[in-house]
């Protein structure tokens, strides 16, 4: 009797085990599928895709070779929002345009006092294409490399760049005409790649953008401009239709100084890094948004400059 009761007992303890052992490969091949659901099959799927971002910018920290100077009254606000717009041919290939609308909004210092004033418009657009040159998917593990390339065209309003062919250093202000122009006019390329890993819940995501300025309008050059993001981040929910997940973000920027009619100015280059969480939502195949905050952990400018003292950037992107 009492054996037969033991074996019952071990028995059942045997069943739970495997139930549980089972239960927990099946949540993983879950979570992966989810994952897979997010990543590979929205970016893979064809056909037309839509979206909007905004990136909001607050300027009123002024910099004098990369040392803080104090400055007060000068301020500058800029909001940039990028209507997307794009068609996945393959699901490797895929081109999209980029329409930026740009609003700023500012108060600089000028020979007669403080001056406020504002710019907004059409910015210069943008057409890229996008090729996934590799994509691996295992039983634990997802990995996307996608390759980048396109060109910025002369779209925006450059007449803000003129101000620098009378510029002088008597009452200057840390915000210059080339802060304030909503297009270059010049005509730039662009290249770039992503990457994506995910194991498990976990992931790591990243980017890296090279922009080639070539001679603009009033013979001024911007100088050519490597950006980088990137960061480890965890999928918090996971389920068959949605994902939420949260990025630890680095986000940085390394720019030399422009040049005007061939001459190098020597308040234009930056260098700098930011910090901040980046909050990503889908929802099936079709719907991918995120909210993220950027706040500056390094930053370098030569001459004098007004910089950045946090950013807040949305956006989504929908699948037809």
């Amino acid at each position: 009797m009492k054996q037969r009761w033991f074996e019952r007992r071990t028995t059942g303890a045997v069943l739970l085990i495997v139930a549980v052992l089972a239960w927990r490969q099946s949540a993983l091949a879950c979570d992966l599928c989810a994952v897979y659901m997010a990543t590979e099959q929205r970016e893979s799927r064809m056909g037309v895709f839509a979206g909007l971002a905004e990136q909001y910018t607050h300027f009123d920290t002024v910099q004098h070779a990369g040392e803080e100077v104090p400055k007060p009254g000068e301020r500058l606000q800029s909001f940039i929002t990028q209507i997307v717009a794009g068609y996945s041919f393959t699901p490797r290939l895929a081109v999209q345009v980029n329409i930026p609308l740009i609003a700023r909004d500012f108060r600089r210092q000028h020979e007669d006092g403080f001056v406020s004033g504002d710019e907004s418009g059409l910015g210069d657009l943008s057409l890229v294409a996008a090729w996934t040159a590799y994509t691996n998917v295992s039983e634990n593990m997802l990995s996307r490399l996608t390759l980048l390339g396109g060109l910025k065209l002369p779209s925006g309003n450059s007449r803000r760049i003129k101000e620098e062919l009378v510029e002088t250093h008597e009452h200057e202000s840390a915000i210059h005409g080339h802060d304030l122009a909503l297009g270059s006019g010049s005509v730039d390329g662009i290249l770039g790649a992503q990457l994506f890993w995910a194991w498990r819940r976990a992931f790591l995501a990243g980017g890296l953008q090279y922009v080639w300025r070539t001679e603009g309008d009033f013979e001024y050059e911007y100088a050519n401009d490597l950006m980088w993001n990137g960061g480890p981040g965890v999928f918090m929910l996971l389920g068959h239709n949605y994902t939420v997940g949260l990025q630890a973000e680095l986000t940085g920027e390394s720019k030399g100084n422009d040049t005007l009619a061939g001459m190098k100015e020597s308040d234009t280059a930056i260098t700098s890094l930011y910090m901040g969480p980046d909050a990503r939502f889908t929802w099936g195949t079709s719907l991918g948004a995120n909210l993220a905050v950027d706040l500056p952990v390094l930053q370098h400018t030569s001459g004098l400059q007004i910089v950045p003292d946090y950013r807040l950037r949305a956006g989504f992107t929908w699948r037809f």
